[in-house]
């Protein structure tokens, strides 16, 4: 009954405005990166870097021996080993807390204690996500860039918009900062360098997700006609991005360069070409809900679907599991930027990932009984610490409940996969997982 309906002298007397006894919970991310890596625990007591190193391949023999060499103790044979390479983990703690008067919320319309371990715990998801996230686009972005300032003249320095996949290079599985000693081979407008020094700009003007700008020096001068505003800039193990009509850098990127049915399979291509395994059955792929719209609109997928029997499941829910090798995972932790170029257009960058992409250090300490005592309460969700601290101010009134994280994210190379050992392979150092890039 609606209060109105009352006599008038009732009315004062009822409580209008209830407040509903529980909290409504906001809009969460969706999140997915980390579950593309492989997680191992860092042993306590060994540093804060973790330098792990991973065995490569010898390549194939295809050539018969000499009978008439097979003799001595060596039989005409020549000792060969495998090749090895490292990658590094860097641990670093993350943290967050939230205090709570306990008085207040004995007196509060519902639990702020639990509503404040629910957005502890979203956060901490996020954050290590979002770690994830950043590790793979760092290394799935490298080697690809392009001229951010025409030349006046032939100059051996050229600017350009991200140094990432250009500062270091791998010598014996170890990576060493590109120099005179350990050079790079690098096309400049499709044209071959060598890259003898990369500088880092004081403040970063780069238009890539978490880029770096700076400058590239070669042994010799750059041309004015390669080192042009917009002219691509490869390094030769950069990573493989794929574009819409074979675009080479994202300022190239058009209106109509929408996402297609081909662009993801030319990236699970690149994947097969270099044996990378798939992940329970399929690779994944990240998008955010407008590159999946693209996707559904696109004439050679809904062809694909026509006549079907689970063409209605795919269109019903809105995504596809398992297609084609590709298992679609919806995220609105992509990243998307404004188009370097174009006015009003968004950058947007679905990533397929085969298994290995990311690696998960935890650090195995962080339940250890010094740092969590028998009498603290400390739970461990899903490798993360979840932490309650007991009130120790003067009334015994405020209590702390936190979370923290103590590892990292790397993204493994995979130098040692090569033509020689994989003849389909390419010459990336990264090859575990392929960005798309296009217009929405």
């Amino acid at each position: 009954m609606g209060i109105q309906n009352f006599p008038i002298s009732l009315q004062p007397i009822i409580q209008q405005g209830f407040l509903e006894r529980e909290f409504q919970q906001a809009l969460i991310s969706k999140l997915g990166y980390r579950a593309c890596a492989d997680r191992v625990d860092i042993a306590a007591g060994i540093g804060e870097t973790l330098i792990k190193t991973r065995a490569g391949l010898k390549p194939s023999v295809t050539t018969p021996m000499v009978p008439s060499a097979n003799t001595n103790l060596e039989n005409g044979l020549t000792p060969t080993t495998w090749g090895v390479e490292q990658y590094t983990i860097q641990m670093n703690l993350y943290a967050a807390t939230t205090d709570l008067n306990m008085v207040t919320d004995r007196v509060g319309i519902a639990s702020q204690f639990l509503q404040n371990a629910y957005v502890n715990g979203e956060q901490a998801a996020r954050s290590l996500d979002e770690l994830g996230r950043n590790a793979l686009f760092g290394a799935y972005l490298g080697g690809n860039t392009r001229v951010k300032a025409t030349l006046t003249s032939a100059n051996p320095t050229i600017a350009v918009d991200d140094i990432r996949g250009f500062q270091f290079v791998f010598s014996n599985g170890v990576q060493y900062p590109v120099s005179s000693t350990y050079s790079m081979n690098v096309f400049v407008n499709g044209n071959p360098y060598l890259l003898v020094g990369v500088n880092q700009d004081p403040v970063s003007l780069s238009t890539a997700p978490n880029g770096l700008s700076g400058t590239l020096t070669t042994s010799a001068p750059v041309a004015v006609a390669d080192g042009t505003a917009a002219n691509t800039v490869l390094a030769s193990t950069g990573s493989t991005i794929v574009r819409p009509s074979q675009r080479t850098n994202t300022s190239q990127i058009l209106a109509s360069d929408t996402l297609t049915m081909s662009c993801l399979l030319d990236a699970v291509a690149k994947l097969r070409l270099n044996a990378v395994p798939e992940i329970d059955g399929a690779y994944n792929c990240y998008l955010d809900p407008v590159s999946s719209r693209q996707l559904f609109a696109d004439p050679d997928f809904k062809q694909l679907f026509q006549g079907a029997t689970s063409a209605n499941q795919v269109f019903k829910n809105g995504m596809t599991n398992d297609f084609l090798g590709l298992r679609f995972v919806p995220t609105t932790e992509a990243f998307v930027q404004t188009h370097p170029t174009l006015s009003g257009l968004m950058i947007r960058r679905p990533v397929i990932c085969g298994r290995g992409a990311l690696i998960e250090g935890d650090f195995a300490g962080m339940a250890a009984q010094d740092m969590a005592p028998e009498d603290s309460i400390v739970s461990m969700v899903d490798g993360i610490a979840m932490v309650t601290r007991e009130a120790i101010d003067r009334l015994q009134q405020i209590i702390a409940q936190s979370w923290y994280w103590i590892g990292g994210f790397c993204a493994p190379s995979d130098t040692t996969t090569n033509p020689t050992t994989v003849p389909t392979a390419t010459n990336a150092a990264y090859k575990r997982a392929v960005v798309v890039e296009h217009v929405g």
